[in-house]
């Protein structure tokens, strides 16, 4: 008991300036996104130049600068698989000046192989958007003894530890994608890391590895005859390439070494500004120009809400996890 006769209203105006300022939260956050952004914003792509996630964010980089009224900076910070750039966003400021454009790895796969890293994905990174999910192409020599994917299969049971197959690097996606054909398929192929797709492509082409799981770079080659597209490493078959099978047609039950590429912000980030730049991105990812741009990656665009993005995150990391410990694949 109280003894107090003001204690009465002295609550109730507590409680209604407590009300006032939970309503008044949302204006705030709105002011916040509509005075965003006040100077140019900075995009860390934390792979190199040329790469799908640096042709992704440059693809819906003009109408993003169109809605947002301010200069989008693209920096690519290559390294480390990827932790370089995506560290020095998760330390960035959050008022959403700074953005990291990343491939999925950088969130689903490498919390799985590196014992120790400088910043937690799941806790530092906020998703924003989605931009593409990016399909991995299984892709041979020209003049790799096999004409279709079941051709292929067969001939990797017959030669086990004598065909070799390119990556990005150990641990990358196309690792990953590697070592799930060779559980999946049960042969033996001897991994070659490189560092960097473009450089395991090159070899591909000069003979030197027998095949790969390329992100899309390498179809232009397969176009002109220089290379063999095989099968698709999604559940689906690519738009792009109907006549092509999927792995999981070949025998590999479920086989998906897809990614989805995003855009992230550091945590702390204010939610209005987040699901503007998310609302952005998904109106240019709707324009015939940017579909355009994203086709030439043999990639569908991806709008979603955030909350889409990050479970898709989720269950990628998920599935990623299982590969890694099941194959003990480690970063080094």
């Amino acid at each position: 008991m109280v003894d107090d006769p003001d204690f009465p209203r002295r609550r109730f105006l507590v409680g209604a300036a407590a009300g006032a300022a939970t309503l008044a939260l949302p204006t705030v956050s709105r002011a916040q996104a509509d005075a965003w952004p006040a100077r140019p914003v900075k995009v860390v792509c934390n792979f190199p130049a040329g790469s799908s996630p640096d042709a992704l964010v440059r693809a819906v980089s003009q109408p993003l600068q169109q809605a947002l009224g301010q200069p989008l900076v693209i920096d690519n910070r290559a390294g480390a698989s990827g932790m370089i750039g995506a560290d020095l966003v998760a330390k960035a400021p959050a008022d959403g000046h700074t953005l990291l454009m990343t491939a999925g790895s950088t969130i689903t796969t490498n919390p799985h192989v590196f014992a120790k890293m400088p910043f937690d994905p799941a806790r530092d990174l906020v998703p924003v958007a989605a931009l593409a999910r990016l399909n991995l192409f299984l892709v041979a020599r020209g003049d790799f003894p096999a004409n279709n994917v079941r051709e292929f299969l067969a001939h990797l049971k017959k030669n086990p530890g004598k065909v070799t197959y390119g990556s990005a690097g150990n641990a990358t996606g196309l690792h990953l994608a590697g070592e799930m054909l060779k559980s999946q398929a049960g042969v033996y192929v001897v991994h070659v890391p490189y560092r960097g797709a473009s450089l395991a492509l090159q070899d591909l082409l000069a003979g030197q590895i027998d095949f790969y799981f390329d992100p899309g770079i390498a179809l232009g080659h397969v176009k002109a005859g220089k290379l063999k597209l095989l099968a698709i490493g999604a559940p689906q078959r690519s738009p792009a390439y109907p006549d092509v099978p999927t792995l999981h047609e070949a025998g590999l039950k479920g086989f998906d070494a897809g990614t989805t590429h995003g855009l992230y912000a550091p945590d702390g980030t204010p939610a209005a500004v987040v699901e503007r730049l998310n609302r952005e991105v998904n109106a240019a990812l709707a324009l015939p120009a940017v579909k355009a741009q994203i086709a030439t990656l043999a990639a569908d665009p991806t709008p979603m809400s955030t909350a889409q993005f990050a479970a898709i995150m989720r269950e990628d990391s998920k599935r990623y996890g299982a590969v890694i410990r099941e194959r003990r694949i480690t970063a080094t």
